[in-house]
């Protein structure tokens, strides 16, 4: 309405410049003054003779040649009032159109800051998608090297049950051991146990035989001590061993996990540079929106103004008619059109498909624990609606698969961050977004129940928790009808 009201008083500009025109005259001015009363007390007569008549009054003693005069007198204030409203709307203009050509620079000044912006948070994304893909593979080489070291704590209580046997055994050889000693020293002393039979001088061919079962004892004995003392190295070097490469994949882990660190605060700065940029975007917007608007309104009184020069140099101007004729134009022209809200929800309705996914309706499992905040259909703030649920949860939480499938994408996704979909065949896919960490690839199948992901807010959402969404044949269907809650 700030370029109609301008629009309006330069139309109306030309009742007033009747006083500047004629205030050197004594006529002019008795014509100012005295045009309301004879208006008030004639209002049938018309404006010529009201304009000639306080001329006449004005000087009654003089001789009428004087006032016959007057006429061209009047015509001369009317000519002086026209060419004061055909000069001021002139004047006007080239301000205006000065002005507007200002503002036109001011707002290509602002579209290329816009378009500068949209260009760095683009690279922003960019980063921010290297950030978070990095990531997701090392949340992934941690999960495999916690793997490697779970087998290796496997392996290390097995070689300890192996060594506790180890000991039984050396326990029940050192006892036979212990036995034997007592034996040969209760039948023959210190000596030596061939000595002593040779010096007894029994039947010789028992003593044969006891010289034979000595022999084959002693080497038994030392074949047995000589595998222990073995199977004990072999067990020392393999402990050994063991706790360098457990040593070895601390370190590794304790150095990713520093990886990992670094690259969450770099993507926590990124996020904050990239919410950043969009808010000056969108002042930016705004600005050239509000700017967009006084152009319109400049180019209105441009236009007006210059109708009112074309008209004025043609022909005399009519103050009470024509000038307000295109005031009306501009204020019907701004009313606004009533808007059409987009509010349609895809059609959730669908009736049974065949397969084995199929027959699963109404008894999913959410791939996630944690509260529903955006449910499918409803409306989202750009104007569009959610095709899924955004579930809320605490970040480093597992995703799990809701029923069996095969993994057709497994990467980053601009807007949905780190992105999984399973395809379940029959045309059937569900759709995993805005995880910290994908543990699956392409090509890899996966069971009912089993954990493909982390939970996280990849993608520059502000929440941490998990984006799922259900189709078939492209189409998006309500996950709440097909789950079981209970």
């Amino acid at each position: 309405m700030g370029g109609l009201a301008l629009y309006q008083s330069a139309t109306l500009a030309a009742t007033p410049a009747t006083k500047p025109a004629t205030s050197s005259k004594t006529p002019a001015k008795v014509v100012v003054q005295k045009a309301p009363l004879k208006k008030s007390a004639l209002p049938a007569k018309a404006p010529a003779k009201t304009t000639t008549k306080p001329a006449t009054k004005a000087a009654p003693g003089k001789a009428p040649t004087k006032a016959a005069s007057t006429p061209r007198k009047a015509t001369a204030v009317a000519a002086g009032v026209t060419a004061g409203a055909v000069a001021n709307p002139e004047h006007q203009a080239e301000s205006s159109k000065a002005d507007l050509k200002e503002l036109q620079g001011r707002i290509d000044s602002l579209r290329k800051e816009v378009a500068t912006a949209e260009e760095s948070r683009a690279d922003v994304a960019d980063q921010l998608k290297d950030a978070e893909k990095g990531i997701s593979n090392l949340s992934r080489d941690l999960r495999q090297l916690s793997g490697q070291r779970g087998n290796l704590q496997n392996t290390l209580q097995q070689l300890a049950s192996q060594a506790r046997e180890l000991e039984g055994t050396l326990a029940g050889q050192r006892t036979q051991l212990e036995q034997l000693l007592i034996r040969q020293y209760m039948e023959g002393g210190e000596g030596s146990d061939s000595l002593r039979l040779l010096l007894n001088g029994d039947n010789p061919n028992q003593m044969a035989r006891d010289l034979y079962y000595l022999s084959a004892v002693a080497k038994a004995r030392t074949a047995l001590l000589q595998q222990i003392g073995s199977t004990l190295k072999q067990k020392k070097a393999l402990a050994e061993d063991t706790r360098n490469r457990e040593t070895e994949l601390a370190e590794v882990e304790a150095k990713q996990k520093e990886q990992h660190q670094q690259l969450l605060a770099q993507k926590n700065q990124r996020q904050a540079t990239l919410a950043k940029i969009s808010q000056q975007i969108e002042s930016r917007r705004k600005e050239i929106g509000a700017l967009q608007q006084d152009e319109k309104r400049l180019t209105r009184l441009i236009d007006g103004l210059s109708r009112i020069i074309a008209q004025q140099k043609a022909r005399p101007p009519k103050p009470e008619t024509k000038p307000r004729a295109p005031a009306e134009r501009p204020a019907g022209s701004g009313g606004q059109t009533p808007g059409i809200d987009n509010d349609k929800t895809p059609d959730a309705g669908l009736a049974r498909f065949s397969g084995d996914f199929a027959r699963l309706k109404g008894s999913l499992r959410l791939p996630v624990r944690g509260t529903v905040s955006n449910r499918f259909g409803t409306a989202r703030q750009e104007g569009s609606t959610w095709k899924g649920l955004f579930i809320r949860a605490a970040a480093g939480g597992d995703v799990h698969a809701v029923a069996a499938g095969r993994v057709v994408f497994a990467d980053w996704m601009r807007g949905f961050g780190n992105l999984l979909i399973l395809d379940h065949g029959d045309g059937y896919l569900t759709i995993y977004g805005n995880n910290e960490s994908l543990y699956k690839h392409v090509g890899e199948t996966v069971k009912p129940g089993e954990v493909v992901a982390v939970i996280g807010n990849s993608g520059g959402n502000p929440e941490s928790g998990l984006y799922f969404e259900l189709r078939h044949q492209g189409q998006p269907l309500d996950p709440l009808k097909w789950a079981s809650l209970k």
